[in-house]
């Protein structure tokens, strides 16, 4: 089942504006950057299958290619937590889109399948993780079948792979969706809902669409502890915001102070760690320091209690590849 991450995002990809924004703002490809994305159609999802009828987050476009009526099919999933089977995942909805394809008869003039491609954007709070290729989930197989192992691979968009400042720098939709996701503070909120403001002035249908996915967004995040009246409009929306933005910001500032003793802390234990394995066992494997360096409180107070004892890193952390 969908979750109002992957709910709220259909609603965004919904519109040809974001999808023509996704691929421009993110997809650094000439070709793709070329075509024309006044030509979008959204494509009937309905070659899910029957163990997957219920799924809401799976998004098909296609765009026309040249000055045929030759298309190229842009499958988006969206994700808000890593999936180590993403690759085998696309791959199934890749071929249950041909199949729908084939059974419909949009398949090109000489019976060859028209190119697909497959998105994930991740919106996760932790880097995105899995491979990108299904290959690579299959361990290599000596002689003649490893020629058979199947490939599928799909881009990645993640959203922890860009900083607010490269992102402020477009004036791109999806930008502002990432940003008002991930916001550098309280107060970036409005800034961004004055930019849409802007940016969509002759667009009534748009502004009320993100005034919606804005509240729900800003409700749904425990962070931000706040409950808005139903507005969809943008314009209302910011005013609601600035009113309570003053106390928002205090809280936001006072939680930003502790979790800064509590990293200062982790820091400070990861240092002894790691200067305690460097007397004991000589200079400390890389594996071993990335452990460490994504490694939660708790679990570098715990090596600290073990340190001591271990008679070898692998001991504490497993076998290192150094």
């Amino acid at each position: 089942m969908a979750n109002a991450h992957d709910t709220g995002y259909k609603l965004l990809f919904s519109t040809p504006e974001l999808v023509r924004d996704l691929i421009l703002g993110f997809v650094p490809d000439e070709w793709l950057q070329g075509l024309d994305y006044g030509t979008l159609e959204r494509v009937p999802g309905s070659y899910v299958s029957e163990d997957f009828s219920n799924r809401a987050d799976d998004v098909v476009w296609r765009v026309r290619v040249g000055g045929e009526w030759v298309y190229l099919y842009l499958l988006i999933e969206f994700q808000s937590r890593v999936d180590k089977y993403m690759a085998l995942r696309m791959m199934v909805y890749g071929g249950l889109l041909y199949q729908d394809l084939i059974k419909r008869g949009e398949v090109l003039a000489d019976g060859r399948l028209p190119p697909v491609l497959p998105i994930v954007l991740y919106n996760g709070s932790q880097r995105w993780s899995a491979v990108t290729d299904v290959f690579d989930l299959i361990p290599a197989v000596p002689g003649l079948v490893e020629q058979f192992k199947p490939r599928l691979r799909y881009l990645l968009i993640d959203e922890n792979a860009y900083s607010d400042g490269e992102l402020a720098s477009l004036k791109n939709l999806v930008a502002a969706v990432f940003r008002i996701e991930h916001p550098a503070s309280p107060e970036a909120i409005g800034v961004l809902l004055s930019l849409l403001d802007e940016w969509l002035a002759d667009r009534p249908d748009l502004r009320r669409m993100f005034a919606l996915w804005i509240r729900a967004t800003l409700m749904r995040k425990a962070e931000y502890r706040i409950v808005l009246p139903q507005i969809d409009d943008l314009q209302e929306l910011n005013v609601m915001l600035a009113e309570r933005l003053e106390e928002w910001a205090h809280t936001y500032k006072a939680e930003g102070k502790a979790e800064g003793k509590a990293e200062g802390k982790a820091e400070g234990e990861a240092l002894a760690l790691q200067k305690l394995l460097k007397k004991r066992f000589g200079a400390v494997p890389s594996d071993v320091l990335a452990k460490i360096s994504a490694a939660s409180l708790g679990q570098i107070d715990t090596w600290l209690d073990q340190v001591l004892d271990a008679r070898s890193l692998d001991d504490l952390f497993g076998p290192t590849t150094s």
